[in-house]
């Protein structure tokens, strides 16, 4: 068989599994997202290997590592889905009769004040349409790279041509602590004081860290939290009646319990909510409408610190 019918056999299904297995590192895990049988991968990815002349894949433990010409040729493959994705998009978009899905990545901070609002004027809008909320933490170029994700949310940068970005708005770190806390009337806070405070500290699984640490360790302020949790559940009801001291972007401090106090951070630290997307979505009419809707509800609200 010539080189020519071989790539007439190439079709847009073995494409997408050569993608899977290069992003996922398993046949198995492609398989899955295909919602097809291992077996089948199995076959694509050995077609592929004959039309390529190359392995393509080689094992590595419990994961199959890409050569570098299928790193090569995943990203043409990539960049020919999304294209095709771009081009065969609906141009024209109706919200109330639309229907598929959207998956916004995102954390704590942006759940707790976009995705509210959102979610209702989604709902009021476009009610056929399913909306997926994933946990972003570090993990939002991956999930977004790997089609996990339409749209990631967040104070992160993702570079890259093949990503798309926009800035929301710009949050800013406040104090929280009891009312009855000593440092509850200072606004800002020295340094001295926000230093000799007891700190409570959300370090979401061990895997992102606020920003405000490193703006601390950049004036040489080492900080030594007393309390450490893996997210901000009951954040508030652990200030509460307590000595300690809680460093949070301004925004989530609105909606706070009566009984917290909320004073200035000592350091100006802003915290840039950008949004990204890619080429697969962007010419979606669903997706495109999704992002301006966001992008509506993020800068409805004014920017400030919060304070009270």
């Amino acid at each position: 068989m010539g080189q020519k019918q071989q790539l007439d056999g190439i079709d847009l299904g073995s494409l997408k599994a050569l993608v899977l297995v290069c992003d996922l590192g398993s046949f198995s895990a492609a398989a899955n997202r295909l919602d097809v049988n291992q077996s089948t991968v199995s076959y694509t990815v050995e077609r592929l290997r004959a039309v390529f002349r190359d392995s393509l894949f080689l094992r590595q433990g419990n994961r199959m590592l890409p050569t570098e010409k299928c790193l090569e040729l995943t990203e043409a493959a990539r960049r020919m889905l999304d294209q095709l994705a771009a081009f065969t998009a609906e141009q024209a978009f109706d919200p109330a009769s639309a229907s598929g899905s959207v998956t916004v990545s995102c954390n704590f901070h942006e759940r707790q004040i976009v995705m509210p609002e959102f979610c209702a004027r989604l709902r009021r809008a476009a009610p056929k349409v399913r909306l997926v909320v994933l946990e972003s933490a570090v993990h939002g170029k991956r999930q977004l790279k790997q089609n996990e994700c339409d749209i990631v949310l967040g104070p992160i940068e993702i570079f890259g041509e093949a990503y798309f970005r926009t800035h929301l708005f710009t949050d800013r770190y406040v104090c929280v602590m009891d009312r009855g806390n000593v440092l509850a009337k200072a606004s800002p806070l020295s340094l001295q004081d926000y230093r000799s405070a007891q700190h409570i500290q959300v370090n979401h699984n061990g895997e992102w860290h606020g920003l405000y640490i490193a703006a601390l360790e950049a004036r040489g302020v080492p900080f030594e939290p007393t309390v450490v949790l893996p997210s901000h559940d009951n954040l508030e009801r652990i200030i509460a009646g307590s000595d300690l001291v809680a460093t949070v972007p301004g925004r989530l401090a609105h909606g706070l319990n009566e009984r917290l106090s909320v004073v200035e951070f000592p350091l100006d630290v802003p915290i840039h909510i950008d949004m990204y997307w890619t080429a697969r979505t962007a010419q979606s009419g669903l997706h495109r409408w999704a992002r301006q809707l966001l992008a509506e509800v993020a800068r409805s609200r004014p920017e400030g610190d919060g304070t009270s």
